[in-house]
């Protein structure tokens, strides 16, 4: 039988991080160290809702950068001034769990980012006060399954990281201590 993958990020989680996160902030029990539950991944298609092909486009591509099939969004309700009607497909949006999120966080973070340009660290304003980090992505090149040859148009999206911690400092030291490049 051939041995089980593991991924490099969780396995600093676990020898590296929640030892640090628990000196860091005195837990006594190791079930009180934060951790990442889930990555959502989220995309924003209004600009398509005409065109079939486009949507297709754009799915397919969020699918080969999350390694999962994407759900399509619709709108709830009909908004006149936008040309939107009920149960049109306004989006798209991936939930990431288990390995597949780690192995996104460690593509993102030791790939993609690096290849933004002039890149200076994300952002540490991004947190919503409940421990859960918000980074937005102007364009999908920087990821290495996309080519720049095949793509319509350049479009961005949201990654949100939901962790387990309490306040954002616990969740920033969380993210940074599995490698996550802040801006100083």
């Amino acid at each position: 039988m051939a041995d089980k993958y593991v991924n490099r990020v969780k396995v600093r989680y676990t020898d590296e991080v929640v030892p640090a996160l628990e000196k860091a902030f005195g837990y006594k029990n190791v079930m009180q160290v934060p951790k990442l539950e889930k990555i959502t991944i989220n995309m924003r298609l209004g600009d398509v809702k005409d065109n079939a092909k486009s949507l297709q486009i754009a799915v397919s591509e969020l699918e080969k950068i999350a390694g999962q099939k994407p759900v399509e969004t619709k709108a709830k309700k009909s908004v006149a001034n936008f040309k939107v009607r009920q149960n049109m497909v306004v989006g798209a949006k991936v939930t990431l769990r288990g390995m597949r999120m780690w192995d996104f966080f460690d593509k993102l973070v030791s790939i993609a980012l690096p290849r933004v340009r002039d890149f200076k660290g994300v952002p540490t304003d991004s947190f919503d006060g409940r421990g859960n980090y918000a980074l937005g992505i102007k364009e999908q090149l920087i990821f290495p399954e996309i080519t720049y040859d095949q793509i319509e148009k350049v479009r961005g999206f949201d990654i949100n990281f939901v962790t387990t911690a309490n306040t954002d400092e616990e969740a920033k030291e969380l993210l940074r201590l599995l490698g996550m490049p802040f801006a100083k």
